[in-house]
């Protein structure tokens, strides 16, 4: 099969398209043909080796049919979305023509092929950021309509779904951008306000404790997250999902001085989708690729690029110029 190999840790450059072995699925995993593949912040950490763990073909999500599955849990034409259980990071990932993944890591979409609500390279800008931003915003933060919440980093992919399913579910969101040109865009995916990202929000929001957010999700990461705590009022909730800022720690962090009395702090990684503490399947993709075709929310990729074409979607992540998720569509054999 044709994969997209990391020949060696740097720059997109080292993403080489190579002739590799099949995947045989033993019980317990499912062979899937990759229709297509959103791509991930995680995935450009891994080819830097900026990341704990990585295979040579990375990638920690897709779409595509099932081909087999020894033990049964789907049935052969299913039209699936998988993500995590190790994609990328301890199993061989998603940039390639097919990969094997855990059953316990993969979604029936629809019977067949046929039967699916929206385009491939539309259905694969949804997994990874929907599935994330759904855990944070009702696993998590378990917010309620009407709340008032701040989503730092509002114009990523996961920034993106969680503006859309809380605003879907009537909450009044405040959205932050770096980009003063991304306003517009975010009060049309439902924001009720757009504040600029960057040091010293609280100081510039200047609110007082009743005009506090009952909650915030924080997608830019260590870099913000001392800003944020103060930004939560007491009783509300904080949850880190991203590291749009960088992976560098917290200096010195001393929760004694620097922690909010009363708030509480939580922090969700989608790698621990398929454990029995975080089951992929209380995630409902299916509803939510419905939603998006019914017109309840907008869900399309930013941009759409050949398998080939990966090299240029990793150069336009380094560049922070993705605004919003990039798709690549699975190998076509000619």
């Amino acid at each position: 099969m044709k994969a997209i190999v990391l020949d060696a840790f740097g720059p997109p450059s080292h993403l080489v398209v190579k002739d590799v072995p099949k995947p045989v699925p033993q019980p317990g995993f499912a062979l899937i043909r990759i229709k297509a593949f959103g791509l991930n912040h995680a995935e450009m950490h891994m080819r830097r080796g900026e990341w704990s763990e990585s295979m040579p073909i990375i990638g920690i999500e897709c779409v595509g049919i099932v081909e087999a599955c020894p033990s049964g849990e789907f049935k052969i034409g299913n039209a699936v979305a998988a993500l995590m259980g190790g994609l990328g990071r301890t199993l061989d990932g998603s940039y390639a023509e097919y990969t094997v993944a855990p059953v316990g890591n993969v979604v029936l979409l629809s019977r067949t092929e046929d039967e699916l609500a929206l385009p491939w390279e539309q259905v694969a800008a949804i997994p990874e950021s929907y599935a994330t931003a759904w855990t944070c915003l009702f696993g998590i933060l378990e917010v309620r309509e009407g709340q008032k919440l701040l989503v730092r980093g509002s114009t990523s992919a996961l920034g993106r779904a969680a503006v859309n399913l809380a605003s879907n579910r009537g909450l009044r969101v405040v959205a932050t951008t770096r980009n003063p040109d991304r306003h517009a865009e975010l009060l049309h995916m439902g924001a009720a306000a757009v504040e600029g990202e960057g040091p010293g929000l609280p100081e510039r929001m200047d609110l007082s404790e009743e005009k506090k957010f009952d909650m915030v999700l924080d997608l830019v990461g260590n870099s913000t997250i001392l800003e944020s705590l103060t930004l939560v009022r007491r009783g509300g909730r904080l949850c880190l999902a991203g590291w749009l800022g960088g992976l560098e720690p917290i200096h010195a962090f001393n929760p004694l001085l620097q922690m909010a009395s009363g708030v509480h702090f939580s922090f969700f990684g989608s790698f621990v989708y398929g454990t029995a503490a975080f089951p992929l399947s209380e995630v409902p993709l299916h509803d939510i690729v419905k939603m998006v075709a019914d017109g309840k929310f907008e869900a399309k990729p930013s941009k759409v690029f050949h398998f080939d074409e990966v090299q240029e979607a990793h150069q336009i992540m380094e560049e922070s110029q993705a605004n919003g998720k990039l798709v690549a569509l699975g190998f076509v054999s000619s």
